[in-house]
């Protein structure tokens, strides 16, 4: 059952995205902020397949925590589900990412009209400057700004090098930063076919001002505090 429901939501998949990629593409000519609500139907469709076809479901922690937009949200990184998950969670957002995801075929010609921060990670400092002109481009665009500071999807348990490039942006800007823990891997697995049933957890934590910390030292808090509160739910069903 779990590989025929599996199957059944990326024949679904499949079956969606070429033509709301088309859709995507007549939409370049409106306001970004259109642009992305009408982009981003695709991810909150998405979320509902997932529940409907796969059984996974999400629950969301600290939503109170939430400031004024904008902010930047430093996030853990373990699946595809959150990318899809956080349009329906938080308010316009663009995603960091790497530029290679931009030349995918129908998902990527979406993506770009979402206005997400495309950078070059093999730039070294130049890219750290490609965030900051493009991050302070989006927030005054109206976006919060998401970042995986591990930069790369790990595994339950695990943890990645939490990179300063999230906390360097938000001090620029002068943003709060919004840390975000979740349990997503537990169902959806990096590179993974199989869509277990079951609740994600999203946890939300209060936000922390950016202008009165090194970047340095608001990546460590950033990092101590989702690390500790995915101790916390990462066994969540």
């Amino acid at each position: 059952m779990l590989i025929l429901r599996s199957g059944l939501f990326l024949l679904l998949q499949l079956l969606i995205t070429p033509p709301y990629a088309f859709f995507a593409v007549l939409t370049a000519p409106l306001p970004r902020l259109l642009r992305y609500r009408l982009i981003t139907a695709w991810s909150r469709l998405m979320v509902w397949l997932l529940g409907v076809v796969c059984g996974l479901h999400y629950r969301v922690e600290g939503r109170e925590n939430l400031p004024a937009a904008p902010y930047v949200i430093l996030s853990k990184h373990q699946s595809a589900w959150e990318t899809l998950a956080f349009a329906a969670i938080f308010p316009p957002v663009s995603f960091v990412l790497k530029k290679e995801l931009l030349r995918i075929p129908f998902f990527g010609w979406g993506l770009a009209l979402t206005s997400p921060i495309a950078i070059d990670r093999s730039a070294g400092r130049e890219a750290l400057k490609q965030l900051l002109a493009q991050g302070a481009e989006r927030v005054a665009q109206g976006f919060c700004v998401v970042v995986f500071p591990e930069g790369t999807r790990v595994k339950p348990g695990e943890t990645g090098k939490y990179n300063i490039g999230g906390a360097w942006l938000a001090s620029h800007v002068r943003l709060p930063v919004v840390p975000v823990a979740h349990n997503a891997g537990r169902f959806w697995g990096k590179n993974g076919f199989l869509k277990r049933p079951g609740t994600v957890t999203v946890s939300i934590g209060q936000p922390l001002a950016s202008d009165n910390l090194k970047p340095g030292e608001l990546n460590q808090q950033v990092e101590s505090w989702i690390e500790g509160e995915m101790r916390r739910i990462d066994h969540s069903r």
